[in-house]
């Protein structure tokens, strides 16, 4: 089959160009629009408490009733002094004067839901007062033009402040929604930007070629980034996927990482056949055959390595699919989209575009032909083969150790912050309310839904029992119409209407998205709440640290089944690949390792030195994958060529040797820009995207410098030809095809 692409692309290379720019056209200019969403209780399905307590509430008032969706107002004086009565009038007069928008209604629904409620700190001391402002009604808060409502509400704010000495800056979840996407999409921008200049250099460096180095820009750029978004969209379509776009610019990294890394697997195999037939510069049929002849040969032997480890990803990644959290169902596809394009690029339109350029590929790089004397990879294949031994103990011990401090890693689940920068307007007002007097949880409420079972409208008599049940939980302040009231149920009950559904908005006393409101919400304050239903109805808690405490334990549950799924299925395809049951195992070993010890390094850096008290808790899932993943890719390209050499008549100790000599510059360069483009997503500006960028650019270094250099071909070496059992497929092959010769 790969020869057979291998002709194609050598002989009719304007076809295979012509059918990728008439799909890239069609895809980009049909595809269905998706709208993305930025609610992270969207990414759960409602089986979860407070997924149902939402639907509860939307049920009864209205998607808008959820307060935890709208935006916090902290007003104050920057030098921190008390607010003066003459403030706190003014204060109340901006908040009543606060007029429905697009995006906000009136704030802190408290009966006849007129006038904002301007709460202010518990410790007397006045420092600030806040106002909480609720979603108008049909408002969602995920799209932009409803985020962009933020932008509008403060620049209002600095116009009503302004000569009164006070200060407005404004928070909450819509806030946060709206600061993650400024600096989520300016942090893309530099990412990708840092990317290509990246892979113009190492590329330059490497090749020392203009139209090398523009050949994966090319081809990502005009093909494969707007194809993989367009199939992404008709994807989210067919199966009713959720679209985050704060993914996009990992998407952005796997196509330019990924992309070149499979090009590059062509490339060198093209070079290595151009270096070793040479014809006559001045017979020109000869030069054209030899020309054919060479991008033929590369298909062949590069495509089976390209086409399995784009498998091996390409599955690795699909398995996310089987996760109960939206956010990776629709991570993954979009993964393996691009993962799949890129490999059917590397397969054809790369190939179609080298016969193209023909020998002008390389300019203006004159010794390109030339192979390097006593290159560093013949010497170190030279020193591998003779003590394999050596090699497997130093750079497996080098994994052992590092793996050792995966054991501290503490999991966050502080999504907000993990994924916008501490320096927005929203952050601030997290940090600063909590100086200014208030509870962590004030502004970002928990909400204690009392529903009837049998749908009628709640008595009195439950209302009040759970007032006053729900007011002795310690851990927990009551917020919105109950703090109005003072708790009194009597009084509370004038303010609402007849349902069947009561919800009663608490603050915490602990920040909603530590660990420590976790643990109380899920080991207390859900307890308690649940004891505190009347006979005959139900209590449940959402809010966002409700809504953290599910994602929890749907993580827990999606370590348990991704894991093992994405390990049997890597298995399985090394297996097929190799034709072996032995050497698969091992090598399963050896990206193991590399994972545990991927998350040791991010542990040691980042809790251990750094003192950040855990690392976002996705972390662990997706340095699995894209570890895994791409640690394979570089196994595969190594172990194939060490197969490609013992067919050669080598022992496995020189099979070792060559593999290493001739397949090691593939692997550091690869490697090093696939790190590198990973590397660069520690540009993006927060917590998540640093430890991101540097986990995984650290796990792919450790996967093609220490795992497929050395621990993998050394291994290879000590096992022998038992590494094949029971395929043999290090035994002579036949001749298959005179271009691969």
């Amino acid at each position: 089959m790969f020869a057979a692409l291998g002709r194609l692309a050598s002989r009719r290379p304007w076809y295979i160009i012509a059918a990728w720019v008439v799909l890239t056209v069609l895809v980009t200019a049909f595809h269905p629009s998706i709208k993305a969403t930025t609610d992270q209780a969207d990414f759960l399905p409602d089986k979860y408490d407070s997924i149902r307590a939402y639907s509860l509430i939307a049920d009864a008032f209205g998607d808008e009733a959820n307060a935890s969706g709208g935006a916090t107002i902290l007003f104050d004086h920057e030098d921190g002094s008390a607010l003066s009565a003459a403030d706190l009038a003014k204060v109340q007069q901006i908040a009543a004067g606060l007029k429905p928008g697009s995006a906000f209604g009136a704030a802190e629904k408290n009966g006849s839901g007129a006038t904002p409620l301007v709460q202010l700190p518990g410790d007397g001391k006045q420092r600030a007062g806040l106002v909480t402002l609720d979603l108008a009604p049909g408002v969602t808060g995920q799209d932009q033009s409803d985020m962009d409502q933020v932008k509008t509400l403060r620049s209002d704010l600095d116009d009503a402040t302004e000569g009164t000495g006070l200060r407005a800056q404004v928070g909450g979840t819509l806030a946060q929604n709206y600061d993650q996407s400024q600096s989520g999409g300016n942090a893309e921008k530099l990412v990708v930007l840092a990317t290509v200049l990246l892979l113009i250099i190492l590329l330059g460096v490497i090749f020392r070629s203009v139209l090398v180095t523009l050949l994966p820009l090319i081809t990502v750029i005009f093909f494969l980034a707007p194809l993989s978004a367009g199939l992404d969209n008709y994807a989210a379509k067919l199966f009713g996927l959720q679209k985050d776009d704060s993914t996009a610019v990992i998407i952005d990294i796997v196509l330019f990482g990924i992309g070149t890394d499979y090009i590059l697997f062509f490339l060198f195999r093209y070079r290595e056949r151009m270096r070793s037939h040479r014809v006559a510069a001045t017979d020109r049929a000869a030069r054209v055959a030899e020309h054919r002849s060479a991008v033929e040969y590369a298909v062949t032997r590069a495509g089976e390595a390209t086409a399995s480890a784009g498998g091996a990803v390409f599955i690795a990644f699909m398995t996310l699919a089987l996760s109960t959290l939206g956010m990776f169902k629709s991570m993954g596809p979009n993964l393996a989209i691009a993962v799949a394009v890129t490999v059917l690029a590397a397969l054809t339109l790369v190939p179609a575009l080298t016969s193209v350029f023909g020998r002008a590929l390389f300019w203006p790089s004159k010794k390109w032909r030339n192979e390097p004397k006593e290159a560093g990879f013949g010497r170190v294949g030279d020193a591998l083969g003779k003590h394999p031994a050596r090699f497997a103990l130093v750079s497996g011990g080098v994994l052992v150790v590092l793996a050792v401090f995966a054991l501290g890693f503490n999991p966050t689940f502080d999504l907000t912050s993990a994924n916008a920068s501490q320096s927005t307007e929203s952050a601030k007002v997290d940090t600063l309310k909590v100086d200014r007097g208030f509870s962590a949880g004030a502004g970002t409420p928990t909400i204690l839904v009392l529903h009837s079972k049998d749908d009628k409208p709640l008595t009195p008599a439950e209302i009040t029992s759970f007032y006053g049940a729900i007011s002795k939980i310690k851990g927990i302040s009551l917020g919105g119409a109950a703090a109005a009231t003072g708790g009194d149920a009597a009084a509370a009950l004038s303010q609402i209407p007849s349902t069947p559904t009561l919800p009663v908005t608490v603050n915490l006393d602990n920040d909603p998205a530590s660990d420590a409101a976790l643990a109380f919400v899920k080991d207390t304050l859900r307890p308690e709440v649940d004891a505190a239903a009347p006979e005959g109805t139900e209590a449940l808690v959402t809010g966002i640290t409700a809504v953290f405490v599910d994602f929890k334990s749907a993580m827990n549950r999606d370590y348990l089944v991704v894991f093992p799924v994405a390990a049997a299925i890597t298995i399985l395809i090394l297996m097929l690949v190799l034709r072996s049951l032995v050497a698969p195992w091992y090598l399963m070993v050896s990206v193991a390792l590399g994972f545990a010890a991927t998350l040791g390094a991010a542990t040691l850096t980042f809790q251990d030195i750094g003192g950040q008290s855990g690392l976002i808790f996705m972390l662990p899932l997706l340095v699995y994958l894209f570890v895994v993943a791409l640690g394979t890719d570089y196994n595969i390209l190594m172990v194939t060529r060490l197969r490609e050499e013992a067919q050669e008549g080598k022992g496995p100790r020189e099979a070792a040797a060559w593999a290493v000599r001739h397949a090691g510059p593939t692997v550091a360069a690869a490697g090093l820009i696939l790190a590198g483009t990973f590397a660069s997503l520690m540009f993006g500006g927060n917590s998540f995207l640093v430890t991101l960028g540097f986990a995984i650019s650290f796990g792919i270094a450790l996967a093609a410098f220490v795992m497929a250099l050395f621990f993998t071909p050394a291994i290879t070496a000590l096992v022998g030809h038992a590494a094949w059992w029971p395929g043999h497929g290090d035994e002579a092959a036949p001749e298959r095809d005179h271009a691969t010769h």
